[in-house]
């Protein structure tokens, strides 16, 4: 197909027999002068229209550096102005095998801003796999709203449906999202992940019927992959999410118990789990879930609402001690989180600075080294999980590589295109980096704003201790003093241990244990 395109292409470029300069030149006489001789127009034509035949000849032989190169310098001469379109389209598709995307996709726009009849249509679909190459919602968007969706070929228009939704989805238009999920067919690179986001739309859009059914559907499509599976994964804790927000709290508790644990979802999974158990009154089995949460091995993890979630519990069963603990456990780690973030808020302004942190944070989480940081790291940690900086960092590294390859060609970079690539991608590498600090502001200021709230919702809980305590101490004085048997005295110790469960007898002491199946079996205070 490549040969194909590139032979239509040569074609496209049949010599005339006599351009209008050349007419004109012909028109007239030339005066001779003692000076040196000028070159006719005509000649100079003819010149660059010979050197346009070589590079295409280049491109369609596979010598696609050399081809480019020799294209760049023909798309800024005048005297090809009619042929400019051509030019800088063929030019794309060589940087685009170059993998040189982001330089390809400039290529691409200035042929559509020329809105040639031809060549502007082609761009328009080049420039959208470009976009998706380098997942920039930015250039994607721009390709898209130049043409008829109907107008796009049947290869592409899974891949434009795609991002499509994934827009209307970031715009909150969940409706829209849904159904451009849902135009995505069965068998494309996109599907499953369409499908899962259209269940994320679902959700957003209080349907969580039609997201039950969207989960499942992607479920049954994937029962023959590993447990680990990623698609698998997702749509499970998807189907969880949708059940949870039914407020079908027993088969939400089973579906998150579903999501394997040697996978990056667990955590979040056991996390919301928790929340399920808690609003169906297991208490026990919420206090299980909180000392995996609650271990060392996820130190690095912000989660500040399972902590009052876990004193919550403790609250429920009348356990004072241990959330007087908790709650102190709270205001140790997260106040002085909290102070951090608002001394860096007041501190920074510049939208580099705040690039520059996460940065560091970023280096820290894919090297496993140390980094000087003004700011915790799980703090960075968590702002690095969001989506919209997640994607503009896989951008940003996108442009990263692009550079290197640049950079490891010493006569490519030495060039007029490689210096004209390098130049680009700074310039789009320094506004991303820009965009991202403005991210990483909001977060923080959001996460400021979560702290206070927490805070606040803290103060209260402590308020609700204090009184339970109270009334607790009136109940000793009146001789009404509850009893000490255990919340499952009568349940067989064999019972857990075939159910997967280590049996450790809850003394009321307060420790962290390793990840496992823990299961809680702590005394009932209440009556």
């Amino acid at each position: 197909m490549k040969k194909l395109l590139l032979l239509l292409i040569v074609a496209s470029f049949v010599m005339p027999a006599a351009s209008s300069a050349q007419r004109k030149a012909n028109s007239k006489q030339l005066t001779p002068r003692r000076t040196a001789p000028v070159i006719p127009s005509n000649s100079r034509e003819a010149t660059l229209r010979n050197q346009l035949g070589n590079a295409l000849r280049m491109a369609q032989g596979g010598q696609y550096e050399s081809a480019a190169n020799a294209l760049f310098s023909l798309s800024r001469r005048t005297e090809l102005a009619d042929e400019r379109p051509q030019i800088k389209y063929i030019l794309g598709t060589m940087l685009i095998e170059l993998k040189m995307y982001q330089t390809a996709a400039f290529q691409f726009v200035d042929v559509i801003r020329t809105k040639h009849p031809k060549y502007s249509k082609m761009a328009i679909e080049k420039l959208s796999v470009v976009a998706d190459s380098l997942g920039d919602d930015t250039i994607l968007n721009y390709a898209i709203s130049r043409v008829d969706l109907n107008d796009f070929p049947a290869n592409l228009k899974d891949m434009i449906h795609f991002r499509l939704g994934e827009i209307k989805l970031r715009n909150r238009e969940f409706g829209q999202a849904a159904e451009l999920f849902g135009r995505v067919s069965y068998g494309s690179s996109y599907y499953f992940q369409a499908l899962y986001n259209k269940g994320l739309a679902e959700l957003e859009a209080n349907q969580p019927a039609l997201a039950i059914g969207t989960f499942n559907k992607m479920l049954d499509a994937r029962r023959k992959a590993p447990v680990t599976d990623t698609n698998r994964v997702a749509a499970q804790i998807g189907l969880a999410r949708a059940l949870y927000q039914k407020q079908d709290w027993e088969a939400s508790i089973e579906a998150y118990s579903q999501v394997p644990r040697d996978t990056i979802m667990w955590h979040d999974a056991i996390f919301e789990q928790s929340w399920a158990m808690l609003r169906a009154a297991r208490f026990r089995s919420a206090l299980s879930n909180f000392q995996t949460l609650h271990s060392a091995y996820y130190e690095d993890f912000y989660m500040p609402e399972s902590l009052l979630l876990r004193s919550i519990v403790y609250l429920y069963i009348c356990k004072y001690d241990e959330m007087e603990k908790v709650l102190s456990l709270f205001e140790k780690t997260y106040g002085p989180v909290r102070t951090r973030i608002g001394d860096f808020l007041k501190t920074t302004t510049e939208a580099s600075a705040f690039y520059a942190e996460v940065e560091k944070a970023h280096f820290m989480k894919t090297t496993d080294k140390s980094a000087n940081l003004r700011l915790p790291y799980i703090v960075l940690r968590h702002v690095l999980d969001q989506g919209d900086v997640k994607r503009s960092m896989h951008y940003i590294e996108k442009l990263n590589q692009e550079r290197s390859r640049v950079e490891a060609n010493s006569s490519f970079r030495a060039s007029p295109l490689g210096q004209y690539a390098l130049k680009i991608l700074s310039n789009r590498g320094r506004n991303a980096k820009f965009a991202v600090g403005d991210m990483v502001k909001a977060h923080l200021l959001n996460m400021r704003v979560e702290l206070r709230d927490l805070y606040e919702q803290a103060g209260f809980i402590r308020y609700e201790m204090i009184t339970g305590r109270k009334e607790s101490i009136k109940k000793k004085i009146a001789g009404k003093d509850i009893g000490t048997e255990q919340i499952d005295e009568k349940v067989d110790r064999q019972f857990y241990i075939q159910n997967g469960y280590e049996y450790y007898p809850f003394k009321g002491e307060y420790w962290l244990d390793e990840v496992g199946n823990y299961h809680y079996l702590g005394k009932q205070s209440c009556e």
